[in-house]
């Protein structure tokens, strides 16, 4: 029970700024950074490369929300030892102002760039961007649409903090369930166009 809640604790600067960067890329702030990041450009096969939902709003809004997230995080951790100590981010690292900008910068930037793969994949079988799809493909790509992003995240972890494959695996599939739960919330609370 306890390397699940030091696996949350770490994980919480994350959560907030995916929460804080989809309540933000709602508001009608930065209209010139709502331009998709595929610039509307095609792929050789004649469908767009990452869809109309991949902007450049969200994308930067993300990896803004994760430092500022993991700096804030980083401040009450340095005030609380027991969640500065059942952090992995500062196991091996002091908890520090530099640090935390760097790794909220890695959060983010992973959390982004991991989510443009399955993007890629959906539009090249014609799934409509925010959906999924139909049929029994639609359970691999609920999962697959709530893990990428943590693959990511769980990664950067793995860089001040060694864990087994086994542990990745075990940390990526309690993100991803987390992800679920947070965005039926946010389905419930108007800032999701679908649960999934």
């Amino acid at each position: 029970m306890i390397v699940i809640f030091t696996m949350y604790i770490t994980l919480i600067p994350v959560i907030f700024a995916g929460i804080l960067n989809m309540v933000w890329v709602k508001l009608p702030y930065m209209s010139l950074w709502t331009r998709p990041m595929d610039n509307n450009k095609c792929f050789y096969d004649g469908k767009r490369i990452f869809g109309d939902n991949k902007t450049w709003k969200g994308f930067i809004g993300m990896i803004v929300f994760a430092i500022v997230s993991t700096i804030i995080w980083g401040l009450i951790c340095a005030n609380l030892q027991y969640l500065n100590d059942h952090n992995y981010l500062y196991r091996n690292y002091d908890n520090s102002l530099s640090y935390n900008v760097f790794i909220g910068f890695l959060l983010g930037l992973a959390y982004a760039l991991l989510e443009l793969p399955n993007s890629f994949l959906k539009r090249r079988i014609n799934i409509i961007p925010g959906k999924t799809s139909e049929g029994i493909k639609s359970i691999f790509f609920v999962l697959l649409d709530q893990a990428d992003s943590i693959f990511g995240c769980v990664l950067v972890i793995c860089l001040v903090y060694k864990m087994s494959i086994k542990f990745y695996l075990a940390y990526v599939l309690l993100g991803a369930l987390t992800h679920i739960v947070i965005n039926m919330l946010l389905y419930l609370g108007k800032l999701r166009k679908n649960m999934f």
